[in-house]
Formats: C-alpha cells, sequence, structure tokens
C-alpha cells in the first residue's frame, strides 16, 4: 500500500497549514505545504498528490467575502487541473474558512447542481470560539468519517462566519456532522457536509486542533492519546491506502 501524499495549501492568510500537515504525517501520510501563488504558477504540480487541504485562516480579499478570492483564484487559475483533481475523486478538506472556499466553488454539497449552499454571519453576529460536540449520522457517507458514523466527537470551532444557510434541503446522506447544540444558526445545525463521493468534506470545526487529548485543554489520563480530529486523517489515510 503507497503512502497517500497530501497538499497542503498555504498564503493568502492561511494560519492553520502547518497543524493540517503534521495531522496527515501523524496519521501516516505524508505531507507538503505549497503556497498558493507556487501552485499556480505550476498547476500541474496538482498531479503528484492524492489528496489536498485548504486550511482555516482569513484568506486575502476576505473583506469581499470569507474565501472568495482564493476561490476565484483556484476556478480560474487552476483551472482543468482542479477540475480533474476532482473527477478522479481524489481526497479533499476544507476547514473553516476552507470549507467557504470548497461552497463558492460549487464542490459542495453538490457539484452537478447549482449551488444551493453558503456560509454567512453568526446569527449572534458575534466570532465564535469554543469547543464543540458534535454528532456523525449513521447514515453519512463520507470517507474521512469511516467507522465514525453514529458516535460523537468533540472538536474546537471559531468563526464569525460559519452559519449554513441553504435554498434546499441537504441530502441526509451527505450531512457530516451535527452540533450538539445551535451555535451559530446554522440550517438544521449543520457543521460539515461532503459531496455525492464522500470524498470532499468541508467543515466548521477544526479536526487539526484536536490532535492528541492534551490540546483538549482538559484533564486527562493519557495527554498523548488520540484525539477526536486525529481520526478523521487517519480514515482518509487508510482509505486511500486500500483503494
Amino acid at each position: 500500500m503507497a503512502t497517500p501524499h497530501f497538499l497542503v495549501i498555504a498564503g493568502d492568510g492561511i494560519n492553520c497549514e502547518y497543524e493540517t500537515a503534521h495531522a496527515f504525517d501523524m496519521a501516516g501520510a505524508q505531507s507538503t505545504i505549497v503556497h498558493i501563488n507556487d501552485l499556480l504558477e505550476n498547476p500541474t504540480v496538482l498531479r503528484n498528490y492524492q489528496g489536498m487541504a485548504l486550511p482555516g485562516g482569513f484568506s486575502f480579499g476576505d473583506e469581499l467575502g470569507s474565501g472568495q478570492v482564493l476561490a476565484l483564484k483556484i476556478k480560474y487559475k487552476l483551472k482543468d487541473e482542479f477540475k480533474n483533481f476532482i473527477e478522479q475523486k481524489k481526497a479533499v478538506i476544507g476547514i473553516c474558512n476552507g470549507f467557504q472556499v470548497l461552497i463558492k466553488l460549487g464542490l459542495l454539497p453538490d457539484p452537478c447542481k447549482p449551488r444551493s449552499m453558503a456560509l454567512t454571519v453568526n446569527l449572534s453576529g458575534n466570532f465564535i470560539n469554543k469547543w464543540s460536540k458534535l454528532h456523525i449520522p449513521k447514515e453519512s457517507i463520507c470517507k474521512w468519517l469511516h467507522d465514525l458514523q453514529g458516535t460523537s466527537i468533540n472538536l474546537p470551532i471559531r468563526h464569525g462566519e460559519g452559519r449554513v444557510v441553504c435554498k434546499e434541503d441537504v441530502d441526509p446522506k451527505q450531512v457530516a456532522f451535527y452540533y450538539d447544540e445551535d451555535v451559530n444558526g446554522s440550517y438544521q445545525q449543520i457543521a460539515g457536509v461532503c459531496d455525492p463521493t464522500g470524498m470532499v468534506l468541508g467543515m466548521m470545526p477544526h479536526p487539526e486542533a484536536y490532535l492528541t487529548k492534551l490540546l483538549s485543554g482538559q484533564k486527562q489520563d493519557d495527554l498523548f492519546a488520540a484525539g477526536d480530529g486525529l481520526k478523521l486523517f487517519t480514515n482518509i489515510t487508510n482509505y486511500l491506502k486500500q483503494n
């Protein structure tokens, strides 16, 4: 089984690239951080990877809408290479602002349909920074959540524009996470969704911020045991190794 290689995008205000790359490394994959400008100059680099991560952080041009400029750069400058990457059913994750980018690219919830989802300002109007309990539906088809369906995990959330709004119902099989409580006014308390293949995942919570129990800030019997966030990276790594 070959070791999957993930590209982790950096630049334009993204600030979680090192944690995200470390998560893949801990999960047994290989990761390489690439600045978005370098990727735009040489789009064929995408062919070297089996997966991609769009980490969280405030993107360049967010005053025009979270993730808007970064999404436009990818859409119009990566063009066919990015399209081929997705069509080959390679693994993609967008976290927080990365989730914004995936939605604005039209990849979520379904790239074959007109865009029906957006992420907007929290109903409270305030930035949220807290831990949240997340429920994973039993019927979820998300490959990043293999063996986690029907369970709950805890992850930190930190966003000002994380409220999911929809023009139509979301296929329950594509819901990755529901918040345990109404933290930001999201439609049906949705915290993350995947595409119909289960390979592209967008989520507001930060799995890269909970790789070991030590990072929870709570008393633990084994501080270096795997945190809930690491499970997602391990699942997708194992899936790619087996397929």
